[in-house]
């Protein structure tokens, strides 16, 4: 590996680790901004089921690797020692990130594009990090409330602007990618992400699924939730217990589970009173109330 490479490995992985010290979950990305690892699924047969989201302990579940614990970065990064940037997580606790990512390809206007919106939608982008790309855009960082997903979308809002949010990441500032340096727009490094305007909000979220009936028994599904949060290493805890209930309720299953997780959660160490408001924040976010 070029000199050049593994001093670019480095200061992503330092990058890396002040971001998860900042309570913000992180991923090694290569060159391209894809995850630096790939999947240790890519030679397998296609399972039945859903697809593995890192419930069988290993690293190259993307997005689903990222983490805060200092550990598990540095391990993440030593699996890849290509990797020369990394990715931040969006929708996670303590901040549930929105990216708004302002591109400038295709000669699209995507600045005027937000204000327009701005002004018909009578809001106002408050003072918040925003990072730059080495194209010329910028990535906007807002929060969002607890109780609500974001999805990912790309040019829904206006053209030129991409959303991410609950399983997308943004490239974290001072990544260095096949076009050049992410870096933190002048004056905005020492700001904290800002909440992200009710109206802007209102146009990210899609309306509320309906609602499906529940079945008697969890099944094979719900046993893999379940190992799923069993497996988590430190820090990535609430993030996969909050991952594994938002599916059960999206599949019927939440409340047929709900005590199941909670006691794989107990084990992993999390304290129940936690893990119980954490299911109950994933029944608000997908629509449903356990009775």
């Amino acid at each position: 590996m070029a000199t050049t490479d593994r001093q670019a490995t480095a200061l992503a992985l330092a990058h890396a680790l002040s971001a998860a010290e900042r309570g913000l979950a992180v991923i090694p990305l290569s060159r391209t901004k894809l995850p630096a690892l790939r999947s240790p699924h890519r030679d397998d047969p296609a399972p039945p089921g859903p697809p593995c989201h890192g419930a069988c302990g290993r690293p190259g579940h993307g997005v689903y690797d990222a983490t805060t614990d200092p550990g598990r970065v540095r391990a993440l990064f030593a699996a890849a020692p290509w990797a020369t940037g990394y990715g931040i997580a969006c929708g996670l606790p303590p901040y549930h990130l929105i990216g708004v990512d302002l591109d400038t390809k295709s000669g699209t206007d995507s600045a005027a594009a937000l204000r327009e919106l701005a002004l018909r939608h009578q809001f106002t982008i408050p003072g918040t990090v925003v990072v730059l790309t080495p194209s010329g855009g910028r990535h906007l960082w807002l929060t969002g409330p607890p109780d609500t997903v974001v999805p990912n979308s790309a040019g829904r809002l206006a053209p030129g602007i991409d959303i991410r949010g609950a399983g997308g990441y943004l490239v974290g500032p001072g990544s260095r990618t096949d076009q050049g340096v992410y870096t933190v727009a002048p004056g905005t490094a020492q700001l904290p992400p800002a909440p992200c305007p009710p109206a802007l909000l209102r146009l990210l979220v899609p309306p509320p699924r309906p609602r499906h009936p529940a079945p008697t028994a969890p099944g094979d599904q719900g046993h893999g939730l379940v190992h799923f949060v069993l497996t988590a290493h430190v820090g990535q805890r609430n993030t996969r217990l909050f991952w594994a209930a938002c599916r059960a309720y999206e599949n019927g299953i939440g409340p047929t589970l709900a005590d199941a997780l909670t006691e794989a959660a107990r084990t992993t160490g999390l304290p129940e009173r936690e893990a119980r408001a954490t299911i109950a924040s994933a029944a608000r976010m997908t629509g449903h109330q356990d009775h």
